[in-house]
């Protein structure tokens, strides 16, 4: 199915008729299909070096901005600027209504669970990764198909002045801030600032969208003085007088029963994922279903079963030398509040708890302060402790001897002593920034014993 007309692509950009139809999007030749447009982004790496590549995948055409060899392209003076163009254009011709979604914790798990409910509502846009930055949000506005019904979209920052552009682009129905904390501290200075650049989101809601805000946060009235004027706000969380309230969030190892009250409406239903952060996720999804016209009953059955996914919380059973041992994997990202509700869910599965932490990074001058901090949690919910990292390094020193399981410079250098510890039963978390690469542990503990 067509994406964008040639006359299309020419206006969306401001250039010529490129005289080629496009099926998708592309910015990496390794998953280009054939009839994409291969939009060649100067990045860590020169897109216009791929072009020829991109073509022998079938590329429809490209977009450059300066010649190169090889089939139709479309001629720009910025690649980046343009995918941008294509974004806000793909916004403008289609109806969907948009949910933008940030926050210090929980963006992509709420993103996921609004692609769920929306799902059964009609048809909905959103990208498979993060795709939360400068280059990710654009690339997924321009590959929403015409017809879509619903859209999600994540937006991330860890500099001050990202999200603006972001939300202004993305001109969402209904604007999600999940949670403030200190991730990115050192990045961005203080939690106010963080608070700041999060509450920009509310100033990309087009004519009557609503902002969505964590009711038991401290900082919930001053994101609602942050709200423009004359925009309506919802609130959620646990508080008597929000407006999706969180009754209750009743745990076992692999799910969590829900019971909530949106906008005076009971619901109830049962995730797949344990653990009450899980269910606040979802209570703020469903406070957005409700802010865009949606029945929130309905949008209550549609989240029923939802399941995380892969970095972000999937426990699956994994066999090692013959012994069955309980994964969950939290490794694609983690901060010190993420990484408190992991070592909860951790206490909930069966035999020995043990976790494997990676460096919280990103956190400047506060950093051996926030990994100390974490020192009590950690003894309350886990048995053994495996950690990499200078600053975890110096959590590990701290606890008992009873408690270290031990500790390496690096994720690679740990998981095979993490592999060779394990025992038949046990739980293991693994959790730790992305720049720590704790998805390596989670390779050898996946891979063949």
């Amino acid at each position: 199915m067509t994406l964008w007309r040639a006359d299309e692509l020419a206006k969306a950009v401001g250039s010529h008729d490129p005289g080629f139809a496009v099926t998708g999007i592309s910015i990496d030749t390794r998953s280009l299909q054939p009839g994409d447009l291969f939009v060649a982004l100067q990045a860590e790496r020169d897109g216009h070096d791929f072009v020829a590549d991109a073509f022998a995948k079938g590329a429809a055409g490209a977009l450059v901005s300066r010649d190169v060899t090889g089939g139709s392209q479309l001629r720009v003076p910025d690649t980046l600027a343009a995918l941008n163009s294509l974004g806000s254009a793909a916004r403008a011709r289609c109806p969907a209504k948009l949910i933008a979604v940030t926050g210090s914790v929980g963006k992509t798990t709420t993103k996921e669970m609004l692609r769920r409910i929306l799902g059964g509502f009609g048809l909905t846009h959103a990208a498979e990764a993060s795709f939360n930055n400068h280059i990710g949000v654009p690339l997924t506005l321009a590959r929403m198909p015409r017809e879509t019904a619903f859209a999600v979209l994540e937006l991330g920052m860890n500099h001050p002045g990202e999200i603006l552009p972001l939300a202004k682009l993305a001109s969402p129905d209904a604007a999600i801030i999940t949670s403030i904390e200190r991730a990115h501290v050192g990045l961005m200075g203080s939690i106010e600032a963080i608070m700041l650049e999060k509450a920009s989101i509310f100033q990309g809601l087009r004519a009557g969208g609503t902002a969505i805000i964590p009711y038991d946060s401290r900082f919930h009235v001053a994101l609602s003085a942050l709200v423009p004027a004359g925009l309506p706000q919802f609130s959620f969380g646990e508080g008597e007088f929000a407006e999706a309230r969180l009754l209750s969030a009743e745990s076992d190892p692999v799910s969590c029963d829900v019971k909530a009250i949106v906008a005076g409406i009971k619901v109830e239903f049962i995730l797949g994922a344990p653990g009450r952060h899980m269910a606040m996720n979802a209570i703020a999804a469903l406070a957005a279903c409700h802010a865009i016209g949606l029945d929130v009953v309905k949008a209550a059955e549609k989240i029923e079963a939802f399941m995380p996914v892969s970095g972000r919380g999937l426990r699956h059973i994994i066999n090692i030398g013959g012994h069955r041992v309980y994964l969950l994997d939290e490794s694609y990202n983690a901060s010190a509040a993420s990484i408190r509700a992991a070592l909860e869910v951790l206490a909930l599965q069966p035999g020995r708890k043990i976790a494997v932490l990676g460096d919280i990074l990103e956190l400047g001058d506060q950093a051996e302060v926030e990994h100390l901090a974490l020192r009590d949690d950690v003894l309350q919910y886990a048995d053994h402790v495996f950690t990499c990292g200078d600053m975890m390094g110096r959590l590990f020193e701290t606890l008992p001897t009873d408690r270290r399981g031990a500790h390496a410079p690096t994720a690679a250098a740990l998981a095979p002593i993490v592999k060779s510890a394990l025992r038949h039963n046990d739980a293991v978390l693994v959790k730790g920034s992305y720049g720590s690469r704790m998805r390596d542990v989670i390779a050898l503990l996946e891979g063949p014993y």
